[in-house]
């Protein structure tokens, strides 16, 4: 799976004193924690590490475990057992002697967003300086003890040896390694080619809880006192309630209470069923929402509509290349559908759920409650989560339990259910493209030009830092347009490149999605780069060949040729189809081989290369791609929201149309291909090439472009 060439023998990790700064908190067990340019306490002054500032932190405990805290979710990406191997390949202990914990909703971290493909991008440098400093404080702490030279001792499986075979757990170190003030060996992360845990394909470290069910989801979790609970909501997108009739709901058995809320009609019980059979016997009169007046034929319409008139093409331009393409709302589909657990007292709340973005939550529920200047009221325990893609940044449901719950008196159990979160929940918006490509009397490319129809993407949480969290809700059309600018590139010499975004005002909420604009932008280019190749006459690998910029998805593009034998004889009604993506500091290359013989394409094979530098964990890294390129199949395909009337048509995977496992190819192979030691994104970058390289192949195997998607969509 995995072609690496060889490494430099060193890396250069560079630890700046003004940007991050390594500290030891003096405590029972050691604490290396590791924090970006903040001011930092000494040891002897040091807080409890619960009343610490810091961004990331590795503590020794006493029995040798070694815990890993970081400001991120697990969301099934595998982040806990790329830093668990982090920190066992720095400190040189075993991998399953380290734990990985999910940090509470602070202030004091700089970050705590997980998206935009950042975790291990960011934290992979904080984690190796962090987890290479909590080492040397253990050698040091041993060389003092023992009054030998510090350089003399080893370090193996958790142990630091000396040479006449003396040998000190980390655990039994940890009290004195905390009291270290001055370091007697370099606290410097290793060279990569002294890597023996890092980029060794490894199984999950909660695998085993995944599949028993010891892990905790946030319904999982066993709060004091919490029941159940419900939501009725309205028929239309953001509609509210008029007034509604209880009694009935009331005098069912096993209902606790019944609380208006903006969203719609909560209802608490003793079980989810009674709880369910009262939502259905509330009677409620409902006010319809912003969007009822709009279907999808009036929203395609505003989208073309925004499209401006077609630009001056270049000099010297003898033909002009057009193409138009629509794309869909999507919902996210987490299988795990959102849910909260609140509990309100007085003037304190305590939230628990899988959100991307904890502090957002804070400030929003905060806000919800009435205590927007004191956010701190307001404790969010940040749990593993079923899936996010985007969606799970945002705060809806912890707004409605800490509502219901105060309002109820109760802690409560918050549950949409799958038709809640398909027709109440956020979407990627729809889109229309109009992609222009300027070619010369020589067949040469003088320009390219793309206008993007999009509503706006709504990003009210920011960059994950309070600022870009103020800006992206007092001026969300702004937020959303330097995401555009800041994420879309053509990484082609075609001359004369512009791409613009038309934000198109459309009340229907939305969110980022798996790639945000890049899962409609890049697909659009990366489709209209074939019908290109067709006008010029010219192979579609061969054209991107010659005009890629970076040597990086030029060595993923030969990957994928080379390994999926493009250009080899195909049968009638079968073809492949290529694209490639550079984004996240990561490079990607798929090619798709598809039959479209029968009923429906299928697609029977996928190669995919990719380029993420240091490969933390191969097996992660695979999943990663193969998921995202599922993800990409399904949208492309069959998946897409339908807006009647202000209503979502889709209520269930019985409607919105994802794969399958029969529809899943049989072979997705993914090839690793390492550039240089730079830690790549993952989550995000095997989707908008995927969906383009299977409509590419669907192009050529039926001699017809595809744009409007899903392709199987009637559009009734």
């Amino acid at each position: 799976m995995t072609d690496t060439p060889k490494q430099p023998e060193t890396v250069s990790v560079v630890v700046d004193r003004r940007r991050f700064l390594t500290w030891v908190v003096a405590s029972p067990a050691l604490v290396v924690a590791a924090r970006l340019g903040l001011d930092v306490p000494s040891a002897e002054a040091a807080e409890p590490i619960e009343e610490t500032a810091l961004n990331l932190y590795i503590a020794i405990q006493a029995d040798g475990r070694v815990v890993t805290t970081l400001p991120r979710t697990e969301m099934g990406q595998g982040i806990t057992t790329g830093v668990a191997m982090l920190t066992a390949e720095e400190l040189d202990t075993r991998l399953e002697s380290v734990d990985v914990r999910t940090a509470d909703a602070d202030p004091r971290w700089v970050i705590q967003l997980t998206g935009a493909s950042s975790t291990m991008r960011y934290l992979a440098g904080p984690i190796r300086a962090a987890a290479a400093t909590a080492r040397a404080r253990l050698v040091t702490a041993a060389a003092n003890r023992w009054r030998v030279p510090a350089h003399t001792l080893t370090t193996v499986r958790g142990e630091v040896i000396a040479p006449d075979g003396r040998r000190a757990g980390y655990g039994e170190l940890a009290g004195d390694a905390a009291r270290v003030l001055l370091l007697l060996v370099p606290a410097t992360p290793k060279p990569t080619s002294e890597y023996t845990v890092v980029g060794q394909p490894t199984g999950r470290i909660d695998a085993r809880d995944i599949v028993t069910g010891a892990a905790k989801y946030t319904l999982d979790l066993d709060i004091p006192d919490a029941v159940p609970l419900v939501v009725a909501r309205p028929p239309t997108i953001r509609g509210s309630v008029r007034d509604f009739d209880a009694s009935t709901a009331l005098s069912m058995p096993g209902v606790l209470g019944v609380a208006r809320l903006p969203t719609g009609v909560a209802v608490a019980a003793r079980t989810y069923a009674q709880a369910f059979a009262a939502r259905d016997a509330l009677r409620i009169s409902w006010a319809p929402g912003p969007a009822s007046q709009l279907s999808d034929t009036h929203i395609r319409s505003r989208l073309r509509d925004a499209i401006g008139a077609r630009p001056l093409p270049p000099l010297f331009t003898a033909r002009t290349l057009e193409g138009r393409f629509d794309f869909p709302y999507l919902a996210h589909a987490p299988m795990e559908t959102q849910g909260c657990v609140a509990r309100v007292t007085g003037d304190r709340a305590e939230i628990w759920m899988g959100a991307q973005d904890p502090k957002f939550v804070q400030r929003e529920v905060a806000e919800a409650l009435g205590w927007v200047l004191a956010p701190q009221r307001v404790t969010v325990h940040a749990s593993r989560a079923g899936g996010g893609f985007g969606r799970r940044f945002f705060a809806e449901a912890a707004v409605e339990a800490a509502l219901a719950a105060r309002a109820l008196g109760r802690p409560v159990k918050l549950m949409w259910t799958r038709n809640d979160d398909m027709r109440h929940g956020r979407y990627r918006p729809a889109s229309h493209h109009r992609i222009l490509a300027y070619v010369g009397a020589n067949g040469s490319i003088l320009g390219w030009n793309h206008q993007a129809a999009i509503p706006t993407v709504e990003l009210p949480h920011g960059f994950g830092d309070l600022l870009t969290a103020l800006v992206g809700q007092a001026l969300p059309e702004v937020t959303s347009a330097l995401f555009f600018t800041l994420s879309q590139h053509v990484p082609y010499h075609f001359g004369l490149v512009s791409q613009e975004l038309r934000e198109v005002s459309i009340p229907i909420p939305t969110a980022s999605f798996r790639s945000v604009f890049t899962s409609q932008v890049g697909v659009a280019n990366e489709v209209f780069i074939d019908q290109l190749a067709r006008g010029l006459g010219r192979d579609p690998v061969e054209l991107r060949r010659s005009q890629l910029k970076s040597a990086r998805l030029k060595a993923v593009l030969d990957k994928v040729a080379q390994e999926g034998q493009w250009g080899r004889a195909l049968p009638p009604g079968v073809a492949q189809g290529v694209a490639v993506l550079e984004e996240w500091d990561s490079a990607v290359a798929h090619l798709v081989e598809v039959d479209v013989t029968g009923e429906a394409p299928r697609v029977l094979r996928v190669v995919i290369a990719a380029d993420v530098g240091l490969p933390i964990n191969p097996k992660s890294i695979e999943a990663q791609l193969q998921g995202a390129a599922i993800d990409a199949f399904s949208t492309t395909l069959s998946a897409g929201i339908h807006i009647d009337a202000g209503a979502v048509r889709e209520g269930s995977f019985a409607d919105y149309r994802w794969f399958r496992m029969k529809h899943a190819p049989a072979e997705i192979s993914v090839h690793l291909v390492r550039s240089d030691d730079r830690v790549g994104g993952v989550g995000e970058l095997g989707y908008p090439s995927a969906a383009a390289a299977l409509t590419n192949a669907i192009a050529r195997a039926t001699g017809t472009m595809p744009t409007r998607f899903p392709l199987l969509d009637s559009g009734a």
